[in-house]
């Protein structure tokens, strides 16, 4: 795959959130915005490593990480949070997309990671932006180019602007 666009991604401000947040078991509603995509893969920003108990018991089987170490001092290791999902028998993938921006690899290893999951995935990034521009990339050409970016924007991302690449695959 090559073309994908290199960019600094914008901050979530600019993409508008839906504010909905995911309601839990029991009642109540997840501290965490999280932003579902689609029966598969759902965004949300930064977590916690004590938020992982939560997300298994939302039915999450295997969480992608987005956000490369070190961009906020409040910001907990990758490995901290790697160490939280193995220890809930989660899977646990980092694929953090930095300011080198998006490449053929971090879209290949994102569609490898949804594919290989058994059962639903949940990504963050310090928005979810980021987490959702990898989903969407890795879904070129497989799926039609509006319906990706409809299930973006109905989770709140607007992804137009990778039509053109959204086309390819």
């Amino acid at each position: 795959m090559t073309g994908y666009p290199r960019q600094v991604l914008p901050s979530a401000h600019t993409h508008g959130y839906n504010g909905t947040a995911m309601p839990m078991a029991g009642g109540g509603e997840l501290a965490l915005d999280v932003k579902r995509i689609n029966d598969h893969v759902s965004v949300s920003g930064q977590i916690q490593p004590q938020d992982i108990a939560t997300l298994k018991s939302l039915g999450f089987t295997t969480i992608v990480n987005n956000r490369p170490d070190g961009e906020s001092p409040d910001q907990p290791a990758s490995a901290e949070i790697e160490a939280a999902a193995k220890a809930a028998g989660l899977a646990y993938h980092a694929i953090p997309l930095g300011r080198e921006g998006v490449s053929p690899d971090l879209v290949a290893q994102t569609k490898a990671a949804l594919e290989g999951s058994e059962g639903p995935v949940f990504c963050f990034c310090r928005s979810g932006t980021r987490s959702t521009t990898l989903w969407a990339l890795s879904q070129a050409g497989d799926r039609p180019a509006g319906e990706i970016i409809a299930e973006a924007a109905e989770a709140g991302y607007d992804m137009s602007h990778l039509a053109g690449y959204l086309g390819q695959g």
